[in-house]
């Protein structure tokens, strides 16, 4: 049996982690908005037409920022058509997914439902086909409170108190030939500096997100964060990354995702570090990762076809991945990536959050329920809080596939609040793997737990058919003596171990 030995010690720590880690993304995309989070006919539907029980869903997910409306949508979006009274409101053509959008929920709807989630708006603007002016007046019309046209406007629709939106996106992924308006790296750079010099003049304090590019595969990758940053490091705070991981048949490199993700993290920093000393500038830019998830992406391009010119479907069945059990132990090692790099990483978006490649699902009229990939997410997003740890780790390794050998279990802690978590995946695919974790080094007392998800069947889903076929379960193996914990994972599995 493999077997892999961790210490903990509070003196070497990685860095705060912040709540926006655990954020979300909704764009208008599919049904993600329309049939997902917004279902007038539905029975649990409230007085804005949005359904409770994916309220609920999203609560014990535990997401705090969401980044709204895009994504690729963002970049043909006219904000306007999504304020003032619905039934005046635009139908148009969204070129980004080739449907049609009702404009039915816009910036108001969508903060009421924000309320109901007790999460914080984090706003796109379009800097695709339109730029900096558009970007200052949906600023003005969010942000002041009365007095001016676009304030008082919003006034008379109904928000007397302005949204106090204080994180930004300047565009999405500008670098991608299918971008609506997609730029190079000096036209984007140029902008997005223009754009976030406007919008400090009417509110200094806004943090803004640059675009990094749209993934590590696009051949501008790295040169096109350094190139962006040049021109506009002195005017944002974070830029972005985007990454997402798919099960091609080659399952050994998929459970080893998150060593791609630690190389991602490490190039952009690396990049946006090298701008920082070339400026021999006092501050520093950290990552928004505002997009990342496991996706089909090659089943996508697949079903990819010709609409006819007159075929513009309102909330189409797009990207309804189907989860597994393997996809949501991939999930669970992102998320220990991201903790792994707590300290560039200030805020992280998974993609999305319901029907489109989301965690949750819904059927028009009838349930909504979990998929795999909720459980590690609102696991980690419930136990992970205070400081993010360096893991002292060694032991065995497995073979990676495309990454080569990588150790068997991948491992991430926290503390805080006089608790501690440790989070595990073991890459293994055949055989358990104990692990024995150190705690002296964080004096941590108090009773210890197991939780994780896994099966013998890695393929397993919650669909309709049987919504709760996969959950979490209980590790009995774990035990504690003194400052020593050790456990037995499963082969193919994620697990959060929680300590007081």
């Amino acid at each position: 049996m493999p077997r892999t030995h961790l210490v903990l010690d509070a003196a070497f720590t990685v860095g705060p982690v912040r709540r926006r880690l655990f954020g979300g993304f909704v764009e208008h995309l599919g049904r993600h908005v329309y049939d997902g989070i917004h279902e007038p006919a539905h029975e649990t539907a409230d007085e804005h037409g949005f359904r409770k029980d994916v309220i609920e869903l999203v609560k014990e997910l535990g997401v705090s920022a969401i980044r709204y409306p895009g994504g690729n949508f963002v970049s043909g979006y006219k904000w306007e058509d999504g304020v003032g009274p619905v039934d005046q409101r635009p139908r148009r053509l969204d070129l980004a997914w080739h449907s049609t959008e009702t404009n039915e929920v816009g910036l108001h709807e969508f903060q009421h439902w924000l309320d109901q989630v007790d999460s914080e708006l984090m706003l796109a603007v379009n800097l695709g086909t339109r730029g900096t002016q558009e970007a200052i007046e949906l600023l003005e019309y969010a942000n002041i409170d009365a007095g001016t046209a676009l304030s008082e406007y919003r006034r008379s629709n109904g928000r007397q108190e302005p949204f106090a939106i204080t994180m930004w996106c300047l565009g999405n992924e500008m670098d991608g030939p299918w971008q609506l308006g997609h730029k190079n790296a000096e036209d984007y750079g140029k902008l997005a500096a223009m754009t976030a010099k406007a919008m400090r003049q009417i509110q200094p304090d806004l943090e803004l997100v640059a675009c990094g590019s749209s993934g590590a595969s696009m051949p501008t990758f790295g040169e096109w964060e350094r190139t962006v940053l040049e021109h506009a490091y002195d005017d944002v705070d974070y830029i972005s990354a985007h990454a997402y991981y798919e099960e091609d048949g080659d399952m050994a490199s998929f459970l080893a995702s998150g060593v791609n993700m630690d190389h991602f993290i490490k190039t952009v920093t690396t990049a946006a570090d090298h701008v920082q000393a070339q400026k021999k500038s006092d501050k520093r830019i950290d990552i928004s990762f505002d997009e990342w998830n496991v996706w089909s992406i090659s089943k996508w391009n697949e079903q990819q076809k010709t609409f006819e010119l007159q075929d513009w479907p309102v909330a189409p069945r797009l990207l309804e991945d189907v989860y597994t059990v393997a996809d949501a132990v991939v999930v669970g090692g992102l998320l220990i990536s991201l903790l792994r790099h707590a300290d560039r990483v200030a805020s992280a978006s998974l993609a999305q959050l319901v029907n489109v490649i989301g965690p949750i699902m819904t059927e028009p009229g009838g349930p909504a329920w979990r998929q795999t990939t909720f459980f590690p997410f609102s696991l980690t997003s419930k136990l992970a809080n205070g400081t993010s740890l360096q893991v002292k780790a060694s032991g065995d390794t497995v073979d990676g596939g495309k990454y080569g050998e990588v150790p068997v279990v991948d491992s991430a802690a926290t503390i805080g609040d006089g608790t501690a978590a440790v989070f595990l995946v073991n890459r293994h695919q055949t055989e358990s793997t104990t692990v024995t974790i150190d705690l002296a080094g964080i004096g941590a007392d108090g009773e210890v737990r197991a939780e994780g998800i896994w099966e013998d069947d890695v393929h397993l889903v919650n669909d309709l058919s049987d919504t709760e076929r996969v959950g979490l379960r209980t590790n009995e193996t774990v035990r504690r003596e003194g400052d020593t914990v050790t456990i037995e994972l499963p082969p193919v599995s994620w697990t959060a171990v929680s300590i007081g």
